[in-house]
């Protein structure tokens, strides 16, 4: 386990080197997989939670080419279309993914075989029940420990469609629905309790299904013939969003985040930072294959407000909240994160891991069940710091030592390398 150091900086200034969108890419990968024909990724995420979705199709008999392509990796999948996925000779290994475990379980529900998902000791923590229930409810036989948790032992059936209504809002679970449903005839229904991330909707019509969608509730059309075809993966905007934030407190930043992804379910980072006095241009927007994406033009050193986020807008920012509570302590008025207890059962506990952390940069916090309080207007000071082995707090670990007098550790920096690999040079290179 290696640790970083980082130090006070004055901007960052130049274009940024961005991963492709580590959500779209697994939904892609595992589309492609169940199509017909051959389907090409360009840019495709080449942090590790990604790479466990291709190890698991391989493992599924997936036939993947990988290579890099001008810098931006490029996968190839030749797909085995719907329902004709081999039996695995062993355990499929998701790593950290909880998104490679829980859209995978809801192909896997529709094949004649048994298998088991499990990851690293992370995963096998994080609660499975909410993806069980509704594959149950369609045919399939599950199993896990204590009823919950990874390994998950799947025995797929011949699935009948549902009209599933979500008891806690989350994207990972209605794609399982929706990729179960593919499998069963007829229409599966998912209606969720507020609007989620919609790549799967818009990879789903992309791939040649038949989907509708009215205010929550999404449709899929079962047994549709999917057809392989080439995407260019925008780049991650939950990635940019360290970028973003630390080019916004720093006072000398000129910086470019390029061809990140904004759709208007995940661009929510921006419609909270903007009435705030965010100085970000919005440039160059188009559309392709269904999904915006555009590039981002960051200056920084303007007064921030801060202010409240709860509800639909938390679950719209689950990702860039540990990032925005370093933003928090400098705000004119501080930030309040309620609805967050999604937060707890991540790949740590962030709630704790960034009160815990930001306490060790001298900063006052006051924790709560399901969020946080954090004062504006604090000054931090350097410590060593924990990532709790989550890339998320890890790199919002590094924005806050930009910030911070003196040098900030960062224990455990490597599980970056989850989602961004090379994030500390991207961002080394960008100091100025």
């Amino acid at each position: 386990m290696s640790a970083r150091i980082v130090r006070p900086a004055e901007g960052l200034v130049g274009t940024a080197r961005l991963p492709g969108d580590k959500s779209i890419s697994h939904r892609l990968a595992i589309l492609g997989a169940i199509a017909q024909g051959s389907t090409e990724l360009v840019n495709y995420s080449p942090g590790r939670d990604c790479r466990s979705t291709l190890d698991c199709l391989r493992a599924l008999g997936v036939r993947i080419t990988l290579e890099d392509a001008g810098g931006a990796p490029k996968v190839t999948l030749e797909g085995r279309g719907l329902g004709g996925l081999n039996a695995p000779t062993g355990e499929l290994d998701a790593g950290n993914s909880g998104s490679t475990l829980r859209m995978l379980a809801g192909v896997l529900a529709a094949h004649p075989f048994e298998s088991v998902l499990t990851g690293d000791a992370s995963l096998r923590r994080r609660p499975m029940r909410r993806v069980i229930e509704p594959l149950e409810q369609m045919g399939a036989t599950l199993a896990a420990r204590e009823g919950e948790f990874p390994p998950l032992r799947i025995r797929g059936a011949s699935l009948k469609p549902i009209d599933y209504v979500m008891p806690v809002a989350s994207a990972q679970v209605k794609t399982a629905v929706l990729l179960a449903g593919l499998h069963a005839p007829g229409t599966t229904s998912v209606e969720e309790p507020m609007r989620t991330r919609d790549h799967t909707e818009i990879a789903l019509e992309a791939f040649g299904a038949s989907v509708t969608r009215e205010r929550r509730r999404v449709t899929v059309q079962g047994q549709a013939v999917l057809r392989g075809a080439q995407f260019i993966i925008p780049n991650d905007l939950s990635a940019a969003a360290f970028f973003l934030v630390a080019g916004l407190l720093l006072p000398k930043t000129n910086l470019v985040l390029p061809q990140v992804g904004l759709n208007p379910t995940r661009a929510a980072l921006l419609d909270f930072l903007l009435p705030q006095g965010a100085q970000v241009k919005v440039l160059d927007v188009e559309t392709q294959q269904g999904e915006l994406r555009g590039n981002l033009h960051v200056r920084g050193g303007g007064a921030l407000k801060g202010g409240v986020i709860d509800g639909a807008l938390t679950a719209n920012l689950i990702d860039e909240l540990p990032v925005l509570a370093v933003l928090g302590t400098q705000t004119e008025d501080g930030l309040r994160i309620r609805d967050a207890a999604e937060l707890r059962v991540k790949e740590s506990d962030r709630l704790t891991a960034i009160a815990e952390n930001l306490r060790r940069l001298g900063a006052r916090v006051e924790e709560h069940p399901d969020g946080l309080d954090i004062p504006g207007r604090q000054r931090l000071r350097g410590a060593a710091v924990s990532s709790f082995g989550d890339h998320r707090i890890a790199m919002a670990m590094a924005v806050a030592g930009l910030v911070a007098e003196g040098e900030a550790t960062i224990e455990d920096a490597d599980c970056v390398e989850i989602s961004f690999p090379g994030f500390f040079d991207v961002l080394q290179a960008l100091l100025e």
